[in-house]
């Protein structure tokens, strides 16, 4: 079944600048200079594959507008708004952390990643697409209320779910992260929210390293509608569908959201530079197809996909296909060059002490209700 899919990109998320780090380190005496691991290649390359597959003529392109300040205000602090504002008009700032730097102009470049994701929602809850994937940068998912972190200036989810309050009336929205880090913002920004339920899978104390445990489940009126599925380093496509049939799938149907937000990132794959994980391309491609399905039966197709990380320029654009030719129902013939290596990994069959870890958050989830 095809589907109306709405597409975000802007030649502007590709001059978002993080200098020239070796990966994380600023180059010094004994430094070689080099890239950031976030830089511009991966998503460039993922857009460009959209092109040249044909895909992008079978999407619906969505133009990007900038989000307001009276937006990024609904969930950050003005202190932190001033603080990207004021860093952005320097030679290099950094968001907050002291390792997620950037170069002159990423505020307004942030705010287009921002308001490209309320683009995508907006489109979905209007009708005018079925679902959407916006290709955005720089990412969201680890930026919290007074602080940007982990290369995320400003929490684009967040923000788009709050517009879509607003301006939609939407009451319940789950996302679901399957980034290789915790998404520690999007944690804790609705930590005592009861309307919207976090889902996180990622690799075990990854990043950051102490956020993200099993145990973690908000707190107050919020208590339960948080989920974490810490899943042990070499994890494969086994570990995530299994997390995603028995945990991702019956948390959804037991919240009934009126609205999916997915974290997509592709820092879960084979080869990238900054997660340990073993996930291919193909089971990307079943977690958007269980995601559409879904978002089917539960909230009338509404599913809007927002671009988080991925560093492996050569193969996060094969995994963000796969997921697109899911979402939209197209199939661009374009094989996986890699799958003939990468699908045979011994890594990918369910091992116990995965199982171990789904088993409890499963129970967890549960405990509270989350599961039925």
């Amino acid at each position: 079944m095809t589907r109306n899919t709405g597409y975000v990109w802007h030649e502007r998320y590709g001059w978002h600048d993080t200098g020239t780090f070796a990966g994380i380190v600023p180059p010094g005496p004994m430094v070689q200079p080099f890239h950031n691991f976030e830089s511009p290649e991966s998503k460039t390359r993922f857009n460009s594959l959209v092109e040249v597959s044909g895909l992008v003529e079978h999407l619906t392109k969505l133009r990007p507008a900038l989000a307001t300040e009276e937006d990024v205000l609904r969930v950050h602090t003005p202190r932190h708004l001033e603080h990207i504002r004021s860093q952005s008009e320097a030679q290099l700032g950094d968001a907050g952390d002291g390792w997620s730097p950037f170069g002159r102009g990423a505020y307004e470049i942030a705010l287009l990643a921002a308001g490209g994701t309320i683009t995508a929602t907006e489109a979905v809850l209007t009708g005018a697409v079925d679902n959407a994937y916006a290709l955005v940068r720089p990412p969201g998912h680890h930026a919290e209320r007074d602080l940007g972190m982990g290369y995320c200036l400003f929490a684009n989810i967040p923000i788009a779910i709050e517009w879509a309050r607003v301006h939609h009336g939407v009451e319940r929205v789950a996302v679901v992260d399957y980034d290789v880090h915790h998404g520690n913002g999007t944690q804790h920004i609705y930590e005592d929210d009861p309307d919207v339920l976090a889902i996180s899978l990622h690799q075990d104390r990854l990043f950051p390293q102490d956020s993200g445990l099993v145990d973690e489940r908000g707190f107050g009126a919020g208590a339960g509608a948080t989920i974490n599925v810490p899943l042990p380093a070499g994890s494969g496509n086994g570990a995530y569908l299994a997390a995603f049939e028995r945990v991702v799938g019956p948390a959804l149907r037991a919240f009934k959201p009126q609205l999916i937000m997915v974290a997509s990132g592709f820092d879960a794959s084979a080869v990238d530079p900054l997660g340990g994980m073993t996930v291919t391309a193909s089971a990307y491609r079943s977690m958007a197809s269980t995601l559409v399905a879904l978002a089917d039966e539960l909230c009338d197709g509404r599913l809007v996909f927002s671009h988080e990380g991925g560093y492996s320029p050569v193969y996060v654009p094969y995994c963000g296909l796969a997921v697109l030719e899911a979402i939209s129902g197209v199939e661009t013939g374009v094989p996986d060059p890699y799958a003939h290596s990468f699908e045979h990994s011994p890594a990918h069959p369910l091992k116990p002490w995965q199982d171990e870890v789904i088993g409890a958050s499963e129970a967890l989830a549960r405990q509270l209700g989350l599961v039925v």
